[in-house]
């Protein structure tokens, strides 16, 4: 499916096909051309069907649609990026929606995937594509259970995604409705938060692996956030003569898949 623009819609909403051209650059470099035989219909919006996107388009890739009358076709095109990035293990070419990449993330089924699934999907994104939700919340929506084996699983998978420098506790606040707000807002009841940040690195020069280590890196934490002691005094030991900076936590080399 591709959104159509409403410019188009009066002249091609009646036509059996209509011919989609789409221009991409795979992995930034080659020149790709790809013609489609589409149709429009109408969903929530009007949109192309019958596209095949490339395997490299993930979710939330940025493309342009225009309307060629005197071409008498649609043109469909990506924006290469010029320093692709990897957004927690996901290479990005081309311009994307950082808040559509965190919503669409499948974070898998593990009880990790479970709790950051609650997290990208459930909880307040933000422009940059982080994300912050109450744990409260995310304890009753992560689907690791209740009681105490609940508590127990959700700690544990809460733990090692603070390790892997994905998840960060902080205080921020609920409306009456329950929408949450990091910093925390004046007047609203302040609650425990669970606060995401995307990791975005440059695309490596090697082929893409589906576990790999990430070395030992400096994260910059949510406004107010500070590092704990245990991670100042990890951050002392791998490099002394660089201290930590305020608003920084420091995050040992570990294996991500």
């Amino acid at each position: 499916m591709c959104a159509a623009p409403e410019e188009c819609v009066d002249v091609l909403r009646d036509r059996d096909v209509v011919r989609v051209v789409l221009e991409h650059r795979e992995r930034g470099v080659t020149p790709v051309r790809r013609t489609f035989d589409s149709t429009l219909q109408q969903d929530v919006e009007w949109q192309f069907t019958g596209i095949e996107w490339p395997a490299e388009l993930h979710p939330g890739t940025l493309v342009t649609v225009s309307w060629r009358a005197a071409k008498d076709e649609v043109f469909v095109r990506t924006t290469v990026l010029d320093d692709p990035v990897r957004v927690d293990g996901v290479d990005f070419f081309h311009e994307y929606d950082p808040k559509v990449v965190t919503r669409e993330f499948d974070a898998g089924s593990s009880n990790r995937g479970q709790v950051l699934h609650a997290v990208r999907r459930l909880g307040r994104v933000f422009d940059d594509g982080s994300a912050v939700i109450a744990e409260a919340v995310a304890a009753a929506r992560s689907g690791l259970g209740r009681g105490a084996k609940g508590k127990f699983l959700l700690r544990n998978a809460v733990d090692q995604l603070i390790r892997e420098g994905y998840l960060t506790r902080v205080e921020g606040s609920l409306d009456s409705s329950g929408y949450p707000s990091y910093p925390a807002a004046d007047g609203q009841k302040t609650a425990e938060m669970l606060f995401y940040a995307p990791l975005v690195e440059p695309v490596p020069d090697a082929a893409d692996r589906a576990e790999h280590e990430v070395g030992a890196f400096v994260r910059k934490l949510p406004p107010g956030a500070q590092a704990s002691e245990k991670q100042v005094i990890l951050h002392e030991q791998e490099a002394p003569e660089e201290p930590l900076a305020p608003g920084y936590t420091y995050v040992k080399k570990h294996h991500r898949s």
